[in-house]
Order: structure tokens, then C-alpha cells, then sequence
């Protein structure tokens, strides 16, 4: 991303990949991690190995989709309504934690 190559340099990213392996669930969207991003794939790998939940949502089967634990094959632009659809389910059954949602979300007042 151009714009975050005068702050991170080139290839720079806004997330430490490495805590990837502290996750209990992953999930991949519009991505073929494994082979876009293999170095910090690696930490995928790792978290999947400790037993993490690994999910991959991408029109396309890929490498990413073959190691991880569901693969969710959507239609080309329908990402935004898969995204409301997940908020929904959070919201219908009391899935969110409300203490981060508060303290570091704006919509804390939702919750």
C-alpha cells in the first residue's frame, strides 16, 4: 500500500504478523495468504498447529483454502453483506466482548 510506505517503509503493514500465532481463530478474507504473504504465513501455520480455528472467505480456492479448517467460497462482491451477516450473529447471540468493544471500538454505545 503506497500510503504506508513514508511511516512503515515498503511492503510496511499496521498489524505485527507475528501475534498471528497467539489468535485462537484466523480469518482470511479476499486473500491467498499463502501465497501473497507466504513469510507471514508462517504464523498461520503455527497458530493452526496450537489449534487455531483457521477460516478462509475467497471466491477462489487457493493454497490458503486447502490448509485452512473451513473454507467459505463466496461470490465475487458479496463480502460486505458476509461481513453484515457475521456482525448479525455476533449481535444475536451476545458474541462480542464488551470490554474491548468499549474501550477501543466506536461502537460502544451498540453493545
Amino acid at each position: 500500500m503506497p500510503g504506508l510506505g513514508t511511516t512503515f517503509g515498503r511492503g510496511g503493514a499496521t498489524t505485527a504478523q507475528q501475534d498471528l500465532v497467539n489468535a485462537d481463530a484466523i480469518l482470511i478474507i479476499g486473500s491467498s495468504m499463502a501465497e501473497a504473504h507466504p513469510v507471514g504465513f508462517r504464523w498461520v501455520v503455527k497458530a493452526r498447529e496450537k489449534g487455531a480455528l483457521v477460516i478462509h472467505v475467497d471466491p477462489r480456492f487457493s493454497r490458503t483454502s486447502s490448509m485452512a479448517d473451513l473454507w467459505a467460497p463466496i461470490r465475487a462482491g458479496s463480502d460486505i453483506a458476509f461481513f453484515g451477516g457475521v456482525i448479525n450473529y455476533v449481535l444475536a447471540n451476545n458474541l462480542a466482548v464488551r470490554e474491548y468493544v468499549v474501550a477501543y471500538t466506536n461502537p460502544s454505545s451498540l453493545i
